[in-house]
C-alpha cells in the first residue's frame, strides 16, 4: 500500500512566513535580472517610461518562476525551509493547479494595493495597510481546518513538511 501523503501536517505559521519572507528576498534577484532584460530590450531610459508594460512583464516572469518551481514541488526558499507544495492528496501539483495558486496568491497584495489606490494613500500609509493585511491574511490560516493559507484551500493545494514527506516516502 502506498504511503498516505495527505496526512502530513502543515508546517507552522512561523516557518511558512519565514519562507515567505525569504522568497521575497530571493525575488529581488529575479526582478533585477528580468527588469534589466526588459529595460535593455525596450531601450527604456527613464524608470517611469513603459511602466505598465514593465509591470505586466514582471507579472508574467513571476508567474513563470512560481508555476515552474511549484509544479516541481518547491522553490529555493521552500527547499531552505523544508516545505513542499502538494495537491490535497499529497501528490505533486500540475502546472495548471500551480497557475491557479499563483493567481490566487495575489490575494496577499491586491486588496491593500486596491485600497491604497482608491483611498489615494501615500507610500507610508500604503505600506502600513499592506503590512496589516499581510498579517491578517496569514493569521486567517488559523481558521482553516488544516491551518493552510486560504489561497491554497481555494487552489486545491497544501503546504507540507518536506522532511516528513521524505521519511514517509522511505517507509512506503
Amino acid at each position: 500500500m502506498p504511503p498516505d501523503f495527505s496526512a502530513l501536517p502543515t508546517p507552522s505559521l512561523r516557518r511558512r512566513m519565514a519562507c515567505w519572507l525569504y522568497e521575497g528576498i530571493l525575488m529581488f534577484g529575479v526582478v533585477f535580472i528580468a527588469d534589466y532584460l526588459f529595460s535593455t530590450l525596450s531601450q527604456t531610459r527613464n524608470a517611469m517610461d513603459n511602466r505598465n508594460a514593465q509591470q505586466s512583464f514582471l507579472f508574467v516572469v513571476f508567474g513563470i518562476y512560481f508555476v515552474w518551481f511549484w509544479a516541481k514541488g518547491q522553490t529555493l526558499a521552500m527547499k531552505t525551509w523544508n516545505i513542499r507544495l502538494t495537491d490535497l492528496q499529497g501528490n505533486p501539483v500540475s502546472q495548471k493547479r500551480a497557475f491557479v495558486r499563483y493567481t490566487l496568491s495575489w490575494l496577499w497584495f491586491l486588496p491593500p494595493l486596491a485600497a491604497s489606490w482608491l483611498l489615494a494613500l501615500d507610500v507610508k500609509q500604503a505600506l502600513v495597510l499592506a503590512g496589516g493585511w499581510i498579517a491578517i491574511w496569514a493569521i486567517l490560516s488559523r481558521f482553516h481546518p488544516d491551518r493552510q493559507f486560504w489561497h491554497d484551500a481555494l487552489a486545491g493545494t497544501r503546504l507540507v513538511s518536506s522532511l516528513q514527506a521524505s521519511i514517509l516516502a522511505r517507509k512506503g
